[in-house]
C-alpha cells in the first residue's frame, strides 16, 4: 500500500538500478545486495540490517508491476512539487491543500474535478495510507476522479512484525546441532532445530515464529542470537576444532604413537615424529565440524611437557643429554634474525 516512504525514498537508487529497469535487472540487483547485507553475513551491525531491510522493502515495491506503476506516479507528483499541509482556513499560508496536490493527477487544473481532503483542522501530515486507500475501495466500482487514471490501493493483508530473542548452547551442541525450546511473550513455547555448526553470535531465522500477522497473511520471523559455552579443552577456528595436545619429552625426541580425544568421544592415534618440537599442529581430517561439504579437521598442537620433578637417575640423564649439547646454543639464529 503506498505510503509516505513513496515520497521520501528512491528505491531505484536503493537497488542501484536505472527507472526503466526490468524485471530482470531488479531480480538480479535484489539477490546482490541481499546476500551483502543479510544479517547472518553481517552480526551486530545495525547498518547492514536496515540496510537489508531497506533493499527488501524496495524490492517488494519495484518487483510487482502494480505497486511499481503506483510508486513511479507517487515519485513524479513528489518531484513535481506538491506539498502536503492541512486543507482548509488552518493551512499554512501559501501551501496548497490536499486538492492543490492532486488536482495535477485527477484533471483539477482546467475545469476538471476537483477533490478535497482535509486532516480534521490539525496540522499534522496526512496519512497517506488512507488517502490512497480511498482510491482503490472507497468510492464506485471503477470509478476514476478528475477523468485520471486513478490509483487503487492494494489493500491485502499485512505479514505479522518480527521478533527477536536469545539462546545459550553448550560447545557440543553448537557443533553437533541441537533441538532447544524458547519461552515466548504470552507464556506460550516454540521448539526449533538449532543447525550443525552455529558459531557464537550468529544469527538464525526462525520463518513464521514472530508475530501473528493480520487474517491470510503469514506470520513474522523470530530472529535468535545464538551464544556459545566455552569447552574446556576444544575451540574452533572456522570449521576446525583445534585442542593443545601435551607430550611427554621422550615422545617428542624419540618419537611416539598418541591418542588424540575428540569431540564426539571415540579418540584417535596420531604419530609423533622423532625430534617433534612444542607448537608443532598435527591434522586429524574430517574429525572438525560436521558441516555440509567438506567437514572441517581437528587440528592438535604439540605441547612438551616439561617434569617438575626427577628422579635421580632420570636427572643424571638430563645432565648427560646437556654435556651432549654442550657448545651448541639454540637461541643463535634468533639473535641473528633480531638484528637484521
Amino acid at each position: 500500500m503506498a505510503s509516505q516512504d513513496w515520497f521520501e525514498k528512491d528505491f531505484y537508487a536503493i537497488l542501484g538500478v536505472p527507472q526503466d529497469a526490468d524485471d530482470a535487472a531488479i531480480k538480479k540487483a535484489y539477490r546482490k545486495l541481499a546476500r551483502k547485507h543479510h544479517p547472518d553475513q553481517n552480526p551486530g551491525d545495525a547498518a547492514a540490517e536496515q540496510r537489508f531491510k531497506d533493499i527488501g522493502e524496495a524490492n517488494s515495491v519495484l518487483s510487482d508491476p502494480e505497486k511499481r506503476r503506483e510508486y513511479d506516479a507517487v515519485r513524479q507528483m513528489a518531484r513535481g512539487g506538491a506539498r502536503f499541509t492541512a486543507g482548509g482556513p488552518g493551512g499554512a499560508a501559501g501551501g496548497g491543500g490536499f486538492d492543490d496536490v492532486f488536482s495535477s493527477m485527477f484533471g483539477g487544473g482546467g475545469g476538471g474535478q476537483r477533490v478535497r481532503y482535509s486532516t480534521g483542522g490539525g496540522g499534522g501530515q496526512p496519512n497517506l495510507e488512507d488517502l490512497f486507500g480511498m482510491f482503490g475501495g472507497g468510492g464506485a466500482a471503477g470509478q476514476t476522479y478528475g477523468g485520471g487514471a486513478g490509483f487503487r490501493a492494494p489493500t491485502g493483508p499485512r505479514k505479522g512484525g518480527d521478533l527477536t530473542a536469545r539462546t545459550s548452547l553448550s560447545f557440543r551442541d553448537a557443533v553437533a546441532g541441537s533441538t532447544v525450546t524458547l519461552g515466548v511473550t504470552g507464556g506460550g513455547q516454540i521448539t526449533t532445530r538449532i543447525p550443525a555448526g552455529v558459531k557464537d553470535g550468529q544469527k538464525i531465522r526462525l520463518r513464521g515464529k514472530g508475530q501473528p500477522g493480520d487474517r491470510g497473511a503469514d506470520n513474522g520471523d523470530l530472529i535468535l542470537t545464538i551464544s556459545v559455552e566455552k569447552h574446556p579443552v576444544f575451540s574452533r577456528d572456522g570449521d576446525n576444532l583445534t585442542l593443545d595436545l601435551p607430550v611427554t619429552f621422550a615422545e617428542a625426541a624419540l618419537g611416539a604413537t598418541v591418542s588424540v580425544p575428540t569431540l564426539t568421544g571415540d579418540p584417535v592415534k596420531v604419530r609423533i615424529a622423532p625430534g617433534t618440537p612444542s607448537g608443532r599442529v598435527l591434522r586429524v581430517k574430517g574429525r572438525g565440524v560436521q558441516v555440509k561439504g567438506t567437514p572441517g579437521d581437528l587440528m592438535a598442537r604439540v605441547v612438551v611437557v616439561v617434569p617438575q620433578r626427577l628422579s635421580d637417575e632420570a636427572r643424571e640423564a638430563v645432565e648427560t643429554l646437556r654435556s651432549q649439547d654442550e657448545g651448541h646454543d639454540p637461541r643463535a639464529e634468533l639473535f641473528e634474525n633480531a638484528g637484521r
